[in-house]
């Protein structure tokens, strides 16, 4: 598993944002091969801090518990996913953090694995789970939803107009033989798409992909449970750091962050606040923290993160 590889996004605003102190203890919630984690574990280990791992990915999980190894007894390693970080916090014993990070999205290392399906690059079986111990595959949600639904999940989660049309081709290709094959599902989306209408420099398939596989880990409905529920396990002045890659993901930290520094719930039309909520988080980031050049020369896949954080008050 030391072929395990991911370059951390963002290493440098991640530890300014974060500033972990020795003694805290920290939560990286998508620990991928544990790069964030490492550099988060030099700085709170020591005074007996602690740095809690969790990711639904057992090869991660394996890598990082490798890369973390020298820290002992300072790291907690958890299989599961990150919308559940209440009940996997209440099972370690600990009730408040000090501090957390959430690096969404998919690493570079099941991008690049044969056998996981999340790439069009190369053919593979169409996979796509982040845990492969549960959960639909990308070829059950290909072969087997409605195209009405179809539709939805491409138009949604990929934010691709010719969503209609791959729905239907997809439809048709699988009533003639089933969608298993990576490289067949990018065929027909490409057969959807006028080549008239083919991007420059974007794949024609990237959005379907992107879709699917959010619609296949439950992305989306993950980091809107397990974001809040970090948020509230925060101590006062306890900071939270969150890494999206694309304008779904980024749009809910950005929505939620606000709920919380905001407070009041009341409708707008009311004069007053009569609903007593008050700010439970202060937001430190106006505009989302974006990679550098040099960054984003070294690792393209940085081009699109944007970082967000809060402080707990």
């Amino acid at each position: 598993m030391s072929g395990f590889r991911h370059l951390s996004v963002m290493p440098d605003e991640v530890i300014r944002f974060l500033a972990p102190k020795p003694g805290g203890i920290y939560l990286d919630g998508t620990l991928g091969g544990g790069g964030h984690a490492g550099l988060i574990a030099e700085l709170c280990t020591p005074g007996n801090g602690i740095l809690i791992g969790i990711d639904q990915d057992r090869e991660a999980l394996e890598a990082a518990g490798q890369r973390l190894r020298g820290y002992g007894a300072g790291v907690r390693l958890v299989h599961g996913n990150f919308s559940e970080i209440q009940r996997h916090l209440d099972g370690l014993g600990i009730e408040r953090l000090n501090g957390f990070l959430l690096d969404l999205g998919v690493s570079s290392h099941q991008l690049d694995s044969r056998g996981r399906g999340f790439s069009f690059q190369q053919d593979a079986p169409l996979d796509m789970r982040m845990d492969t111990s549960r959960g639909d595959t990308a070829a059950d949600l290909v072969n087997d939803l409605p195209e009405a639904e179809l539709e939805r999940i491409i138009k949604e989660y990929g934010e691709e107009r010719w969503a209609r049309r791959i729905a239907a081709f997809i439809v048709k290709a699988r009533s003639e033989a089933p969608i298993e094959r990576t490289l067949h599902l990018a065929d027909i989306v490409k057969g959807a798409i006028p080549k008239a209408k083919w991007e420059e420099r974007i794949h024609p398939a990237t959005r379907t992909f992107q879709a699917l596989r959010i619609a296949v880990n439950r992305e989306l409905e993950s980091l809107e449970q397990g974001l809040r529920g970090a948020i509230d396990r925060l101590k006062p002045g306890g900071r939270g750091v969150v890494i999206s890659f694309h304008s779904l993901e980024d749009r809910i930290v950005k929505h939620i962050f606000r709920e919380y520094a905001s407070g009041c719930t009341c409708p707008r039309h009311l004069p007053v606040c009569v609903c007593g909520n008050q700010p439970r988080v202060r937001v430190l980031t106006g505009r989302p923290v974006t990679a550098t050049a040099e960054e984003t020369g070294q690792n393209p896949r940085a081009r699109s993160a944007k970082l967000r954080a809060v402080e707990k008050l």
